[in-house]
This record gives structure tokens, C-alpha cells and sequence, in this order.
């Protein structure tokens, strides 16, 4: 498994909820890559739930919205714009019961639309979220203009 750098912290008014290292209230992820797959390991917190230690459903399509996100960076080399996402809430995700493990990868390309299939497990490896997230992407320049994006060499060491 390889880390993923994440090269935005150093841009001036860089706070992504779920992925700056410094947002006060944010998620903080981390990602890696292994094989196709992007993934993340994410401790919950009772900040973030929603019922009696349940995991709020929108954080839940949060972490699955930013780990899709970070596949297109890495897999597709490129940034974009989520469009839609289509999220199944399959199980309870307990806040006081471990770390959460997430993997993202590319469904296909239609176009400008990415697919990202994204899949939410819990600390005993039990499928407990899935969505289906559509990207719109960006060509290398807009994405260059529009989400900072500094090319797919600063994301690894």
C-alpha cells in the first residue's frame, strides 16, 4: 500500500472539510493507493453522529464523496465535480466501535462523466455503505485553473 501526499496543504485558502489536516471540525483523511483501489482509514467520532452513536448518513456520503474524489485526482490524473451520487446505506456505522476503512475505485469513463464505485466498511470489514458517484472532469488545464490541481507527480513522494 502506497500513501498518497496530499499536495493542497501548502495552497493559500486550502480548508476541504474532509481531507484538510487543519480544518477545526473537518475529517482529516488520508488516502492510499493499492492496485486500483484508493483507500482510507477513518476513525469516528460521536461529533459526527447522528443517533446514539450511529454515524450521521451524511457524513457517511461525505467520507464516500471525498475518497471518489481523490480517486479521480490520482487514478484519472485529473480534478472535477461531483454531478451525482447514488448512496446505499446498508448497516448502522457505529461511532464508538473502531476505524472505518474505505476504498474508491474508477467504474468507467463516459466522456467527461467518471464513475467511481466507493465502498464503506466497517472495523470488522463489514460492508456498510456503498455509492455509486458521477464526476464530472475536467481537462488537464481547467483542472489546473479551477481546483488547483498540481499534477499527479506531487501527489506521491
Amino acid at each position: 500500500m502506497k500513501k498518497i501526499k496530499n499536495p493542497f496543504v501548502e495552497s493559500e485558502n486550502y480548508n476541504c472539510f474532509g481531507c484538510s489536516p487543519h480544518h477545526p471540525f473537518g475529517l482529516k483523511m488520508k488516502f492510499f493507493e493499492e492496485g486500483d483501489e484508493i483507500v482510507a482509514f477513518w476513525e469516528p467520532d460521536n461529533l459526527y453522529q447522528g443517533w446514539n452513536n450511529i454515524l450521521h448518513g451524511g457524513i457517511q456520503a461525505t467520507l464516500m464523496d471525498e475518497i471518489g474524489s481523490w480517486a479521480v485526482f490520482v487514478k484519472l490524473k485529473t480534478s472535477g465535480v461531483t454531478t451525482k451520487m447514488e448512496v446505499r446505506l446498508k448497516k448502522p456505522v457505529y461511532t464508538n466501535k473502531g476505524k472505518l476503512t474505505l476504498k474508491a475505485s474508477i467504474g468507467g469513463v463516459n466522456k467527461k462523466i467518471a464513475e467511481v464505485n466507493v465502498y464503506l466498511f466497517d472495523s470488522e470489514n463489514i460492508l456498510c455503505a456503498e455509492s455509486k458517484i458521477f464526476y464530472y472532469i475536467y481537462t488537464q488545464n481547467v483542472a489546473r485553473e479551477k481546483s488547483m490541481y498540481p499534477g499527479i507527480e506531487k501527489f506521491y513522494e
